[in-house]
């Protein structure tokens, strides 16, 4: 699954690749549909250097199972992602 366009997230190269994440809003941070669980190195790595917006820790209190480390993967462009990254999707959402 390796992306070749600058714009894809981690929402849009999942869902194009068929795997089970849904994103209801097209990443429009309107729902938490896309809402993925990190590895603590890798959210504290992108913390710095993209935190979350407002709109997207508001969306996150709406997704089921969240968790100290949970992103939404429409905000999380593929490039900023560590080679060879491992991400959980939550069994079930909202």
């Amino acid at each position: 699954m390796i992306s070749t366009n600058e714009k894809d997230t981690l929402m849009t190269l999942a869902v194009s690749n068929r795997l089970d994440m849904e994103g209801a809003c097209d990443g429009e941070l309107a729902c938490s549909t896309c809402h993925c669980i990190l590895p603590k190195d890798e959210y504290d790595r992108l913390l710095k250097e993209k935190p979350p917006k407002d709109e997207e820790l508001d969306m996150l209190d709406t997704a089921y199972g969240l968790t100290p480390t949970s992103r939404l993967g429409c905000q999380i462009p593929v490039k900023m992602l560590s080679e060879n990254v491992t991400v959980k999707i939550p069994s079930f959402s909202r």
